[in-house]
């Protein structure tokens, strides 16, 4: 049997040339695949930013907390601090505390109660705005893989179907259509991998998040207890 040649085929594999040349419906796999992988980078970067800087505020907020006073002057002294979930769960807390001043001693476990109520109600939605757009990511990481398994099967599809018109089973024939497979599929994991690692990266922030503002919760009710004793 005489060696295949690739003389023939070697232009048309390369890999933007398998793209132009492909048909609409591995363009339209290539194109989904595109917009999920910009738009993971653009979530990725705009929540790197964001949780940074609600790390970064945070840390500064706690700083000044621990040194103890008043709330009243850690209010005044952090009025300006922005983006950080603490300070605004604090903030929340104060508010309360301000419309409702210390009870009977009848009342001031249903006082207690209230304050706790609302810095969990906040907490929540710090939280949840922390969370914003991961879901997305995450859907990246599921959905993508077998996006460009679908794309793969087609490109198979269409190497059997250019045997089948050539009537041989040469390397020109198939060739063409496996590596626009083997594109969908490399095209579909580039998606797909990024996204799975910036998914588990944020999620470990946003429970380490969750756990400072569980401990600053508990420290913020013990010294209103203190203060209200």
């Amino acid at each position: 049997m005489a060696p295949v040649s690739l003389a023939n085929t070697s232009s048309g594999l390369d890999v933007w040339s398998l793209v132009l040349d492909a048909g609409p419906m591995a363009k339209l796999v290539l194109a989904v695949l595109l917009v999920f992988s910009v738009a993971s980078w653009g979530i990725m970067a705009e929540r790197y930013r964001r949780f940074r800087r609600a790390e970064d505020s945070s840390r500064r907020f706690l700083e000044r907390f621990e040194r103890g006073g008043g709330l009243a002057a850690i209010q005044d002294d952090t009025r300006d601090l922005a983006g950080s979930p603490v300070a605004d769960i604090f903030r929340a807390g104060f508010r309360e505390i301000s419309l409702n001043p210390p009870a009977p001693t009848g009342l001031e476990a249903l006082g207690l109660e209230a304050v706790h109520r609302v810095l969990r109600k906040s907490a929540s939605v710090q939280l949840g705005e922390l969370e914003r757009s991961l879901g997305f990511l995450a859907t990246t990481a599921g959905a993508t893989p077998f996006i460009g398994l679908f794309g793969t099967v087609w490109g198979i599809m269409n190497a059997f179907r250019g045997i089948g018109v050539s009537g041989s089973a040469s390397l020109a024939a198939y060739a063409p259509g496996i590596a626009e497979a083997l594109v969908a599929t490399a095209a579909g994991l580039a998606a797909a991998i990024p996204a799975v690692i910036g998914y588990n990266h944020f999620l470990g922030r946003l429970r380490a998040m969750d756990l400072l503002i569980e401990e600053f919760v508990a420290d913020l009710i013990h010294r209103i207890q203190g203060r209200r004793s």
